[in-house]
């Protein structure tokens, strides 16, 4: 956890904050046994001589590029602290981390909720920093957030032409192709969204972001809360989004299972890069299984 970040509180980007002032409570040193404690060193250790994921030259080859970004919510404060991610035409990336890494924050940032501080964001090659949520979905980029992302009182239908009221004529021709996608929101188009489960929700959340036919999804923790099997449906969704041409930006607390359907994947850790590489090589490097994919992750 980055000193950057409140210590102790929930962050507004729906990350759990843990305490950083180096003196922990007896229930925590309980909770943390001497491993716990030698593998925080190590990730320190890793952070420490961590730099960009990648090297990022020409922005024009990527269908979007986050580079060298530091934002946070409090001024002068940062939550990320020059993280860098791309995404090519088709693909599917996940972005992983420890509670607190700044991987909500990140997506919030792209999708211009927040503002960039330092470095910068491209879609096509050109920059979309200080551009409004409602201009980056007229230029193809799609968000779900996690929470608080249906119209509880309208309908399925209602709240899929909510999705498309920058281009209201298209909402018949639209709702045909996300209906298709997701045949339980053509079916269930007339009852109200607020009485369907929360794996049904999130389909209305993410049929929703599709009404406008982005290029971009970005999704943050869309499978939070949910039972295994709805988890896996969405995954399985995702995949089919991605099969439509849509390329996709994933936060995941599931690790693994987000590892095992995206194409590349992020790290994340104290608002910086730790590890990149395929989802089969993060699955199968043995520090990445160790720091993150551990006990350790799983207390944040």
């Amino acid at each position: 956890m980055s000193g950057s970040e409140a210590a102790g509180t929930p962050g507004q980007d729906g990350e759990q904050r843990s305490d950083d002032q180096g003196v922990s409570a007896p229930s925590e040193q309980a909770e943390h046994p001497p491993e716990a404690s030698l593998l925080q060193e190590h990730r320190e250790e890793i952070l420490e001589h961590a730099g960009p994921a990648e090297g990022v030259e020409d922005y024009s080859q990527y269908l979007l590029v986050a580079d060298e970004v530091k934002a946070g919510y409090v001024p002068e404060v940062n939550i990320l602290d020059g993280c860098t991610l791309t995404l090519r035409e088709g693909e599917v990336v996940g972005i992983i981390g420890p509670n607190g890494a700044g991987k909500s924050t990140l997506i919030k940032t792209i999708f211009g909720l927040l503002p960039v501080r330092g470095g910068t964001i491209t879609l096509r090659g050109g920059s979309i920093v200080n551009c409004s949520a409602h201009e980056l979905v007229s230029n193809g980029v799609g968000y779900v957030p996690q929470s608080q992302n249906i119209f509880p009182s309208l309908t399925v239908e209602e709240n899929l032409e909510m999705g498309v009221f920058l281009r209201p004529k298209v909402f018949q021709k639209r709702l045909a192709v996300v209906s298709e996608l997701f045949p339980l929101l053509g079916e269930r188009r007339k009852a109200k969204a607020g009485a369907l489960s929360g794996g049904e929700r999130q389909m209305v959340a993410m049929g929703r972001a599709l009404m406008m036919e982005p290029s971009v999804l970005l999704l943050d923790e869309p499978t939070a809360g949910l039972s295994p099997i709805f988890q896996d449906e969405v995954f399985h969704r995702v995949r089919e989004i991605n099969a439509t041409g849509v390329s996709v930006i994933m936060v995941e607390q599931n690790a693994r299972r987000c590892l095992q359907v995206c194409d590349r994947g992020y790290v994340l850790d104290q608002g910086r890069n730790a590890y990149t590489g395929t989802g089969r090589e993060l699955l199968d490097d043995p520090n990445v299984v160790e720091l993150y994919l551990g006990t350790l992750a799983k207390a944040g």
